[in-house]
């Protein structure tokens, strides 16, 4: 069975079981503080098994895009590890429960009609206390005992050993499920049932508590599985996978074979490339932080193995095409990002292969700092240095190590890792999906928010929950209170932040009451108004009357329908690559970012202006409706890659020419806008760029503020006309450009006098006179010319020279060419002394240039390089 038919099959079993099938969740939540990528397929039902909100089904299944790290170095080794890969889910909350989910497994399994698997190749694990569920694989599947294993809460308890060690919180045992390959020993876990009927409270023991409401959370791998079906020992050798391991192979320029040397890294090149490929289409970028730190790391790793192989130049975006041919059935989305996956990916390939050019040097100098202190390995703290400092990966370290027969203090390089992650934080990210707290109650006894913001900007809710000091109260009397209180109103018409438009201000008020909204944000389906209590006495059961800021939700109106006709006018000007990747939008201001590769010319950014205001001027009609998520796709509605959508989505349409997914609140038409003035066009990160606007008033006052200016710009240059203002700048330049030109032959003057100086108290060896001189406040040009002043006075001459420029160290070394013949090279001298100064460099035997970042041993790296002259000429 193919994988794509495995994925399909199972699907459909679970819906033919009454489970509503759910596409997949987001591989990156933006909504969840708690994980940075989607690590199992219960993430994306949290409120669900929490109770929280409004429960729409009772049992569902998909298949969830999941990507963990936590055993990335057996990635490729192994036959099963992944960092992205699939998980088939089926789940039930306060529905269906061990008897089902079991039944439903094995019948899934060995049925002839699904999967047919030879039920004397399972066996099943339970754990050591559930006689129920042991019963049930005994005494209703048939399962000979000698085929279920009991196994503690470290095996067989979800979290592990939450029994015993915690957290406090829903819980659970699972029971697994394995197949035997050729009836042997070896054993492929590919089902876990997870049976959520605990909530631990405190430690043991009899602190284990019944849930009212029974829960299944059950997953199967569907790489694992398809490795089952097709009868192959690694996931990497399935349809699917083994196709992309050929055409890493066929990219790098080796042929893959599972057993060939070259197998394990291809096999990890081919897993990170899929991970990376979905991470950017979704719009994490490489980066220094958190997912975007994951995605850098991944991407490495994997043009690391490459570099090793010998493909020392970007490659990996090339395997782009072959993740969407192999991806695009379940998911095909990804197929409209491939051109801004691969200039992200390349990009960052090459950023990276400078690095390892730049920290080979030091690489070189920590093996050479080795031998003579005769040790046979590097240092961890050096190699800590190189990978924390240098972004010199580790591995690579070790690699080029090995070829010059010598070691890494792994174990030291470790224990400074360690230092480093809890110093910063990092790995800090735990996943506290089931925590309690006045949200979370407050959820579990209250309905939704109904927003009816869409019509009014006025209406009367009655209050249902406040928050004060991180906990639920009554109510509140204390006006002038430190902290922020929330309120919540059983309908509203203030619009939370969401979809990059801010939430609305404005004021909650009843009799003797009054409540200033400075915020609102949503928490789920509730509409949280953030604020203080300026008069009265505000508690639970009120009526009061809620009346957001109009003129500034009117600027935000306009701004966020303008977003629509950017995006509209970015599509027209240079193509529908020109992906929205997020928005801020405020009271006429607006910021856009969108996926593209280089910045806008001035005439594109004027191309993109003028259809903006040429979609303002027609007055084109702006309409909503409410439509089933499919229908809205088949009717061309763009969304944004990466962002979660209900089943129910708002289409915004303007005129004939642009249709999105869009919640949050707009004009009635394009006209309305009034002016838009792109102020601003900046990159934000690799293959993404940002662009500032404003409309209505702040664009009016934008374009006379400019006018002004160029008033008294006018003013100052004595130009009686604006339209004069070029030809009076123009000449101001001539005049700067004719002075700068006298102040150069003033100064080559001076260089050369100060040659003159130079080589007359230069120390001679073995007739060539060594010239080391720290410029003082000079520029890297003027370097450049005193060296060439010195070459051509001096017949046979060897200097090397330095400055400070921004807190940095420039050198310049050079020899004369008869001095080159004789074996005497510049670079070989800048670059010990760059060593020096904490830099490196090279260029020409003749001439060649460093950089340094500590000009504190500026002098020290002169007389370092001069040393190296000298001990040339003597030798």
């Amino acid at each position: 069975m193919k994988t794509d038919e495995l994925r399909e099959s199972y699907l459909s079993f679970f819906e033919e079981k009454g489970c509503v099938r759910r596409p997949s969740d987001v591989l990156v939540p933006r909504d969840d503080p708690t994980v940075l990528f989607t690590p199992a397929g219960m993430n994306q039902f949290k409120d669900q098994f929490l109770g929280v909100g409004k429960l729409e089904f009772t049992k569902a299944t998909t298949c969830q895009m999941c990507l963990r790290t936590g055993d990335i170095q057996n990635v490729g080794v192994t036959a099963y590890h992944h960092t992205f890969f699939e998980m088939l889910g089926n789940f039930s909350f306060g529905d269906y429960f061990k008897r089902e989910a079991i039944h439903w497994a094995w019948e899934y399994l060995t049925d002839k009609k699904y999967l047919g698997l030879d039920p004397n190749l399972l066996s099943v694990t339970v754990y050591l206390d559930d006689d129920e569920a042991y019963n049930i694989w005994h005494d209703e599947i048939k399962l000979p005992a000698n085929r279920i294993s009991r196994e503690n809460e470290h095996e067989n308890f979800w979290p592990a050993g939450a029994p015993s060690d915690g957290p406090d919180g829903v819980c659970g045992p699972c029971s697994e499920i394995f197949y035997h390959p050729n009836g042997g020993k070896d054993n492929v876990e590919i089902w876990n049932l997870v049976f959520t009927q605990f909530n631990r409270v405190g430690d043991p023991p009899n602190n284990l508590k019944p849930l009212p409401k029974k829960n299944i959370d059950t997953g199967m791998g569907l790489e694992r599985t398809a490795s089952v079906l097709q009868g192959v020992r690694s996931n990497f050798e399935i349809d699917t996978l083994k196709q992309l391991c050929l055409a890493a192979g066929d990219v790098v320029g080796t042929g893959y074979g599972f057993d060939k040397p070259t197998g394990r890294p291809l096999r990890r090149i081919s897993d990170h490339v899929r991970a990376i490929t979905f991470s950017i289409h979704e719009g994490v970028n490489p980066g220094r932080d958190k997912e975007s730190y994951v995605v850098r790391q991944l991407l490495r790793r994997a043009l690391l193995e490459g570099y090793l192989l010998g493909k020392q130049e970007p490659f990996l975006f090339q395997l782009v095409p072959a993740v969407v041919d192999i991806m695009q059935t379940p998911y095909p989305e990804i197929a409209k990002t491939v051109e801004h996956v691969q200039h992200t990916i390349k990009e960052e390939e090459e950023q990276f292969l400078g690095v390892i050019e730049k920290g080979l040097t030091r690489f070189e100098g920590f093996l050479k700092k080795a031998e003579q202190e005769g040790k046979s390995e590097i240092a961890g703290e050096d190699a800590f240095d190189l990978h924390q400092t240098d972004g010199f990966l580790i591995e690579l370290t070790e690699a080029l190590a090995a070829k010059n027969n010598i070691s890494v203090n792994r174990t030291e390089f470790n224990n400074l890792m360690q230092q480093h992650k809890e110093g910063s934080g990092s790995g800090a990210f735990l996943d506290s999906v089931m925590s309690e707290g006045p949200l979370t109650a407050l959820h579990k006894t209250t309905s939704d928010t109904q927003f009816k913001g869409y019509e009014t900007t006025v209406d009367e809710g009655t209050v249902v929950g406040i928050i004060a000091e991180d906990r639920l109260v009554e109510s509140v009397v204390e006006k002038g209170h430190a902290h922020p209180v929330v309120v919540v109103l059983d309908q509203t018409p203030f619009y939370a932040e969401a979809g990059g438009q801010v939430g609305d201000t404005g004021h909650l008020e009843g009799e003797g009451l009054k409540f200033e909204v400075v915020n609102t944000q949503r928490n789920g389906g509730l509409i949280l108004h953030i604020g203080h209590l300026l008069e009265g006495k505000l508690e639970q059961g009120q009526t009061l009357k809620a009346t957001v800021v109009e003129p500034r939700r009117s600027g935000i109106q306009r701004a966020h329908s303008a977003t629509h006709l950017l995006h509209h006018a970015l599509h027209t000007v240079i193509g529908d690559s020109a992906m929205q990747r997020g928005s801020k939008v405020e009271q006429d201001t607006l910021r856009f970012d969108f996926s593209h590769s280089k910045a806008l010319t001035p005439e594109e950014i004027s191309q993109v202006e003028d259809i903006i205001n040429q979609r303002i001027s027609e007055g084109a009609s702006v309409t909503t409706q409410l439509m089933k998520l499919q229908d809205a796709r088949n009717l061309g509605a763009m969304a944004l890659f990466g962002e979660k959508y209900p089943d129910n989505v708002r289409v915004v349409q303007m005129g004939d020419f642009s249709i999105e997914l869009c919640g949050g609140t707009h004009l009635t038409n394009t006209g309305q806008v009034g002016l838009c003035k792109i102020v601003n066009e900046e990159p934000v990160a690799k293959g993404v760029r940002r662009i500032h606007a404003l409309t209505g008033p702040k664009a009016l006052e934008k374009t006379r503020n400019s006018e002004k200016l160029l008033q008294e710009i006018a003013g100052q240059l004595k130009a009686p006309r604006l339209d004069e203002l070029p030809q009076k700048i123009a000449h101001l330049q001539d005049e700067i450009r004719e002075m700068k030109k006298q102040l150069l032959k003033f100064s080559s003057k001076s260089l050369a006098g100060t040659a003159d100086e130079l080589l007359e108290e230069a120390p001679v060896v073995n007739d060539v006179k060594i010239v080391a001189y720290h410029a003082k406040d000079v520029s890297r040009d003027q370097l450049r010319e005193l060296a060439d002043h010195l070459r051509k006075k001096g017949k046979q001459v060897a200097l090397i020279l330095g400055t400070e420029i921004d807190g940095k160290v420039a050198l310049m070394a050079a020899v004369n060419q008869e001095l080159v013949k004789q074996g005497l090279k510049a670079g070989d001298c800048v670059k010990a002394a760059a060593k020096v100064v904490g830099g490196g460099g090279g260029g020409r035997p003749d001439m060649a240039e460093a950089g340094g970042k500590d000009p504190e041993q500026l002098d020290a790296a002169l007389k370092t390089g001069a040393d190296y002259y000298r001990s040339q000429l003597e030798g």
